[in-house]
């Protein structure tokens, strides 16, 4: 297989297998699904919805939840890895091509992607911010000196540490 956009690698056949059984769901379906997958995507902490959502739609359509949490579970790393290396929509609708997606499908996904790239990007850049921010800094100073010193001669020589 060839390496993809969002990975820079091939990925493994389970997750090209489940890339390709959304093929056999409707334009319909799938659009529902993408909007499922984006709004999660969106919220990540969310992840209460996203499961009731995903029980929901698998019931409305004769699936079963498990698998289908499978499936989800593959196409949440297409947009996870485009957002680590800064993928555009088309790099995102190659990347489902290539993984065995339709074209169609991999275009109606492509747009979500442009819909919600900037809410995406903002999200990346602020849970970056966080992770390095810096937390609780403690100065603490004092003085050294050797012990034959006196205090008027040892102000000169001050340490601070961090």
């Amino acid at each position: 297989m060839h390496k993809l956009h969002f990975s820079g690698e091939p990925v493994s056949d389970s997750v090209s297998s489940d890339i390709q059984t959304l093929n056999k769901l409707s334009n319909q379906q799938f659009s529902t699904l993408t909007e499922i997958i984006f709004r999660f995507v969106t919220e990540p902490t969310e992840s209460e919805r996203l499961l009731s959502q995903l029980s929901e739609f698998a019931s409305q359509n004769g699936m079963s939840p498990g698998p289908l949490k499978n499936i989800v579970k593959s196409v949440l790393l297409v947009p996870n890895g485009a957002l680590k290396r800064n993928l555009t929509a088309d790099h995102v609708k190659t990347d489902f091509i290539t993984l065995g997606l339709t074209e169609e499908k991999a275009g109606c996904f492509a747009d979500q992607w442009k819909l919600h790239s900037a809410v995406l990007s903002r999200l990346a850049v602020g849970q970056t911010m966080t992770v390095n921010q810096l937390v609780d800094m403690e100065w603490k100073f004092g003085g050294t000196r050797p012990p034959q010193y006196s205090v008027a001669e040892r102000c000169g020589a001050a340490l601070i540490s961090l």
